[in-house]
């Protein structure tokens, strides 16, 4: 029986020497993507391709809607478990690097000769914290001007605004019963063009402190909260955010709109009056405009950077941007989006006169300052900015109560 016994012990730790090395080469990567569950067969594409190149390499995928994401990814990371890859949308990313939680790409892009001018370098740009880029472009996009060609019509209003007055005055024309003349997407800083028409800066050039709090700023927000009060502005400029405001204005009733161009195409599903005779779109008055982009890029805590890196490559590159591109009319923030925009030409005409805001005018991109604290510092401006264009508050009172709340988050 010892003899048995000492032949199966001999035996289990054989089969597990023979074993152990094919285990130990085993790795694994995961990928979490923010809301686009419809395009599982493609990224299941990226996964097989990659596995061409890495057979040794198994990729989990996990996609999580935008209100989902943030609780999932920061689970994951206090947990230390945190995706490798993720793709991100807006400024989210900043916290994370600024509290070393991303890996530093830039040495990646420095080495690779073929990434030369690949990325568009302004939007590659927005990525960039403490000289160190932390994503590339996924997908890209901007905030433009949407007009309701038949309202300004209407109004007798020849052309779109150039200027805020002439904003403020072609709303107010248009305004009438249920019809305002304007309306913005307030996320992600995308209201800011209004303030930076009006030579309005958050901070100081030295991102130390607050610089908002000038007599131009409260002549602005004291406009907006008058036109918001006679109805000019549609109160879900202010209190909506993504839905409410796009199915107001595929309701045909708003004259104006500022968002990005994914609003375009969730409107026009449900905007039969949407054609090329009654849409109009154009940049906002000084060509300002703030990118609400997506990017991917790799965790932290990732035990395989490079190979993260690899699969970032693979995920950007000319055939699967143009595959992404391609099924939702986005630009990628690479070089195949001129190859994008020639066909969309053809193919769908109004959609290209929308898309091609997107490319137009990218030196003007505003609101991408670079602060680890950008989702505290956007909620202490916002939450005044709002009380005051709501009426709840004069506009000198919730400016000076903003300053004091971002420059005490700035100071700690």
């Amino acid at each position: 029986m010892r003899r048995t016994l000492n032949h199966i012990v001999i035996g289990v730790l054989a089969l597990g020497l023979l074993t152990w090395p094919v285990a130990a080469q085993q790795k694994k990567l995961s990928l979490l993507t923010w809301n686009i569950p419809i395009y599982k067969e493609k990224i299941e594409g990226w996964i097989a391709d990659f596995k061409k190149i890495h057979p040794d390499v198994t990729v989990e995928w996990f996609d999580k809607k935008g209100p989902e994401w943030g609780p999932f990814y920061q689970t994951q990371v206090v947990a230390g478990t945190a995706p490798d890859i993720i793709d991100t949308q807006g400024a989210i990313w900043l916290e994370y690097a600024a509290n070393g939680g991303l890996v530093d790409i830039t040495p990646y892009l420095q080495r690779d000769p073929s990434l030369k001018d690949y990325y568009n370098p302004r939007f590659l740009q927005t990525w960039v914290y403490e000289g160190k880029n932390y994503m590339v472009p996924f997908y890209v996009s901007k905030t433009l001007l949407f007009y309701n060609k038949t309202m300004l019509k209407e109004a007798g209003i020849a052309r779109p605004p150039q200027t805020f007055d002439e904003l403020l005055d072609a709303a107010r024309k248009m305004t009438k019963g249920e019809k305002s003349g304007f309306m913005t997407l307030n996320f992600d800083w995308l209201y800011w063009p209004l303030l930076t028409m009006n030579g309005v800066e958050l901070l100081t050039p030295d991102l130390k402190k607050a610089a908002f709090n000038t007599p131009a700023a409260v002549k602005t927000v004291e406009a907006l909260a008058q036109a918001t009060a006679d109805g000019t502005i549609n109160k879900i400029a202010w209190t909506g955010r993504w839905v409410e405001p796009n199915n107001a204005f595929a309701s045909g009733t708003v004259g104006l709109y500022q968002a990005h161009a994914p609003a375009f195409f969730y409107a026009r599903g449900g905007a039969p009056w949407v054609n090329g005779d009654t849409l109009g779109a154009t940049q906002m008055p000084g060509g300002f405009a703030v990118p609400n982009s997506h990017g991917l890029g790799i965790s932290k805590s990732s035990k395989y950077p490079d190979l993260a890196w690899e699969f970032i490559k693979l995920a950007t590159s000319e055939k699967w941007a143009y595959t992404f591109g391609k099924n939702f009319k986005l630009f990628t923030g690479t070089r195949v989006d001129s190859r994008l925009m020639e066909e969309l030409q053809k193919e769908d005409p109004l959609a290209a006169s929308v898309m091609k805001t997107q490319l137009e005018q990218v030196d003007k991109l505003v609101a991408t300052w670079p602060l680890g604290k950008d989702a505290q510092i956007k909620e202490a401006f916002y939450s005044e900015f709002q009380a005051a264009v709501l009426g709840r508050k004069p506009a000198a009172a919730a400016l000076a109560e903003a300053e004091r709340k971002v420059n005490r988050l700035l100071a700690r």
